[in-house]
């Protein structure tokens, strides 16, 4: 059937009926005027801004704690594939500190404030801290911190669902990052 013909209420339509879809102009203009100190955060925002400024923060101290250990591996790494598979460390290492970057700017935009306290990194991380000396040892440990985060983010994905559409964009992006992470890391430890 050609669409440009299709009249509603004929063919596979009938019986169902037509919806509109219209914005609230009144919400939207007591969300423009309402805290105003509250930047891009409108009351639409609801009850669950705070919950998920702690998933952010848990978030930001799992990708510091990779970061680290990332780079603990690049700079320890030894044996003769090791100035490859340091490489990757490398790499990751930088990409997951642009995850923290991102994560920390989510929470500013969402009137929170990053935490960044060294001091509670390893009890608020999903993922650990690694001190082993061998390259296995490591492609292992990176890969369970891996899949850990890929867990940890589809499992926030879920949670934020409708409720933060722009911290759910941006979860999924990182997450799809994390993926390919894994991947790499599996790669690495299959040959």
């Amino acid at each position: 059937m050609n669409k440009s013909t299709h009249k509603p209420g004929s063919g596979n339509d009938a019986g169902r009926e037509q919806k509109t879809l219209t914005l609230d102009e009144e919400a939207i203009r007591r969300a423009g005027t309402a805290d105003l100190g509250d930047g891009a955060v409108t009351p639409g925002y609801g009850p669950y801004r705070e919950a998920i400024i702690k998933l952010l923060n848990d978030a930001l101290a799992t990708e510091l704690v990779c970061v680290l250990r990332y780079k603990r591996h690049y700079f320890t790494a030894d044996g003769l594939e090791s100035p490859a598979i340091a490489a990757e460390f490398l790499e990751h290492a930088h990409e997951e500190a642009a995850h923290a970057d991102k994560i920390a700017e989510r929470i500013v935009q969402l009137g929170g404030s990053p935490n960044f306290n060294p001091s509670s990194l390893l009890e608020r991380s999903h993922a650990d801290y690694d001190e082993c000396t061998d390259l296995k040892g490591m492609l292992r440990a990176n890969l369970v911190a891996e899949r850990i985060a890929v867990e940890s983010y589809r499992q926030m994905v879920e949670l934020i669902g409708d409720k933060d559409p722009t911290t759910r964009r941006m979860l999924e992006g990182v997450l799809a990052e994390e993926e390919e992470h894994a991947d790499e890391l599996s790669d690495w430890l299959k040959r």
